[in-house]
């Protein structure tokens, strides 16, 4: 019989083989056959064994070196947790979730841009409106237009608007009105 890892074939390999290949049941081996196989058996656990107190034996070494070099526990939990942060990010469903993500970012930007674009109009559409006969405003059009409210509307709006587009510095007047002077004019 030949130890497994040194001749490749373990004979325990061949026991097993058999009596699968062969259909033979437990109850089919004979004297020899289990003495055999029970021999085989101590000898595979001794060599567990053995591997274990090497592996042991290894790991403690590898523990005294990385103490050596200062690398304490904490910093080897914090490597083997960038490590695996670094195969998540280069995983395929992870950069299909974050192209997804991103593109779904840009659309949801172009809609609130579109959005805040069209309100801001209409807001500088409706300073231009000359006031409706009869009156449907308790507050006179002029009036509401200077007050509080609507310019804390206005600002909101243009405020919404340069955080979706990222314009704040472009300070185009797309509503005909200045969101510059009116901010300072409150």
């Amino acid at each position: 019989m030949s130890r497994q890892g040194y001749s490749g074939v373990s004979s325990s390999v061949y026991y097993s083989t058999r009596l699968t290949g062969n259909g033979c049941s437990p109850a089919e081996l004979t004297d020899v056959d289990i003495d055999n196989l029970r021999f085989e058996l101590a000898k595979v656990e001794d060599e567990i064994q053995t591997l274990r107190q090497a592996l042991l034996a290894r790991e403690t070494y590898a523990a005294d070196i990385r103490r050596q070099l200062g690398m304490g526990p904490l910093s080897n939990i914090k490597q083997n947790l960038s490590k695996g942060w670094q195969e998540v990010q280069t995983s395929t469903p992870y950069v299909r979730t974050r192209e997804g993500l991103s593109h779904a970012g840009h659309v949801t930007s172009a809609a609130l841009s579109n959005v805040g674009v069209a309100i801001t109009r209409r807001l500088g559409e409706m300073r231009a409106l000359p006031l409706p006969s009869p009156p449907r405003h308790t507050i006179p059009v002029p009036s509401m237009r200077h007050s509080n409210t609507f310019k804390s509307l206005e600002e909101m709006v243009g405020n919404v608007k340069d955080k979706v587009t990222g314009s704040l510095s472009n300070n185009e007047d797309v509503s005909g009105f200045d969101r510059r002077t009116s901010r300072h004019s409150t």
